[in-house]
C-alpha cells in the first residue's frame, strides 16, 4: 500500500489536493508500520500557470511514478476526484496527524 497525505504543516494532513505544496508519500513496510518521504512539489505555484487538463495529467504522472493507491487530504474538487476514480485511487477526506491519518487509511 502506498498512501499520498498532503501536508498543511509539520506532521499534518489538511489543505486542498491540486494546491498541495508538500505531500508525504508513505508506503507500508512489511514489518508494520510506514516509510514516510516528504516531497516538495508545489503544485500551489503550478495550478495557475496550467490548464486544468495539464495540472490533473502532471499529478496522475507523479501518482504513477510513486505507486499511489490512496490519496488522503483535507478537500479535493469534482474534477480531481473523477481522475483519481478513473485511476482506480481511492481518495481518503480527513485531516490531523499524519500517524493517526495514516493508520485510518490503511485499515479503512
Amino acid at each position: 500500500m502506498v498512501i499520498l497525505a498532503t501536508l498543511a504543516g509539520k506532521d499534518t494532513v489538511g489543505g486542498g489536493f491540486g494546491r498541495a505544496d508538500r505531500v508525504a508519500v508513505a508506503r507500508l513496510q512489511q514489518a508494520g508500520g510506514f516509510q514516510v518521504e516528504e516531497i516538495e512539489v508545489g503544485w500551489g505555484e503550478k495550478h495557475d500557470h496550467h490548464a486544468d487538463g495539464l495540472h490533473h495529467a502532471m499529478i496522475a504522472k507523479f501518482l504513477q511514478e510513486q505507486g499511489v493507491d490512496t490519496v488522503v487530504t483535507g478537500h479535493m474538487g469534482d474534477g480531481m476526484v473523477r481522475m483519481l476514480g478513473s485511476m482506480k485511487i481511492r481518495v481518503v477526506q480527513q485531516e490531523g496527524p499524519l500517524d493517526d491519518v495514516l493508520k485510518t487509511a490503511s485499515e479503512a
